[in-house]
């Protein structure tokens, strides 16, 4: 399968990326390997395209690298690049085929995890972030409110920015080496605490680590016995026995991890200006923001980084 049979230890494979061009490559090349082992029922039907699905995913995961997160400004961006992708669809129905490769991503984003090294972590961070999808306090009057109330927006409390939103929370679930394994989507007004165990539901004898809303001796004591998860959060200060502060200081140590993530998600990834109009449509921006995040990572690998969670660089090289 190409670039993707590639072994992250030995010296001989690796790529260079030296400049825009080369990562747009490089991410053709792993997509269109992973395109032809795509399930058929994964696959939209339909006429081909003199742009193949193997060249807009590209262009859909380079973008959101990039930060090009409105179609509008995506295509006009590409106009400067017809010699990369010669056959750029028009922005309906660029936006239309996005929507329709949504599953197709997040296959990918899956068997890319399947051969990341350091998606294999033993220990892992959990945490939140918000995804607003109206402005606060536009909600009263807007038309939309209604139609993103029946997909499950709602108000919520972001205790991290001391600011209630409208629309969602993603939840992750992030190795200590920077790799999103799993995340979920929820009500902005639904605890940490209740998605937990949807979160984790696939782990299995992991150390997972959390912030004082994991603090839950039922929800600690649930995934020991049920999936052999460790969960480990900061005690208040009423509780007791207190742990030694050396371990605390460890603790919110290891977490830096996902804020780096939610760092990046947030400002290159620009997970929380979205401008999605639809659920699907945020799904699908979801989709591609997080799955371009670990082919970044993966990418670095391949490179021989050590550091791989530094993902900036490979499209704006120094």
């Amino acid at each position: 399968m190409g670039l993707l049979t590639l072994t992250l230890t030995r010296p001989e494979n690796l790529m260079i990326v030296a400049d825009f061009a080369d990562f747009c490559l490089v991410t053709f090349v792993l997509i269109d390997d992973l395109w032809d082992d795509l399930p058929a029922d994964r696959k939209p039907r339909g006429p081909q395209s003199k742009c193949s699905n193997s060249e807009l995913l590209t262009m859909v995961l380079v973008e959101e690298c990039m930060g090009w997160d409105e179609e509008t400004e995506a295509i006009s961006q590409w106009q400067q690049y017809r010699a990369l992708f010669p056959h750029i669809p028009d922005r309906t129905r660029f936006n239309r085929r996005r929507r329709a490769l949504t599953n197709a991503l997040l296959w990918m984003r899956q068997r890319i995890l399947a051969l990341l090294d350091y998606a294999q972590d033993r220990y892992c961070v959990i945490d939140s972030l918000p995804v607003p999808v109206i402005g606060f306090h536009l909600v009263p009057g807007a038309a939309s409110a209604r139609a993103w109330r029946t997909a499950g927006a709602d108000y919520g409390r972001v205790t991290t920015k001391k600011q209630t939103i409208f629309g969602y929370k993603l939840h992750l679930l992030v190795t200590l080496t920077g790799v999103i394994r799993t995340f979920s989507l929820a009500a902005a007004s639904r605890n940490d605490i209740t998605i937990a165990p949807e979160l984790l539901g696939e782990e299995w004898d992991r150390v997972v680590l959390g912030d004082k809303g994991y603090i839950s001796a039922p929800l600690a004591r649930a995934l020991r016995e049920e999936r052999q998860v460790t969960l480990l959060t900061p005690q208040r200060r009423n509780q007791t026995p207190q742990r030694d502060p050396a371990f605390t200081r460890l603790l919110n140590g290891m977490r830096q991890v996902i804020e780096t993530v939610n760092d990046q998600l947030a400002d290159q990834f620009r997970i929380g200006k979205n401008h999605a109009h639809t659920f699907g449509g945020l799904c699908a921006r979801l989709a591609s923001k997080l799955t371009a995040h670990t082919l970044c990572i993966y990418v670095n690998r391949l490179l021989g980084k050590a550091a791989a969670l530094q993902i900036k660089h490979l499209v704006f090289p120094s």
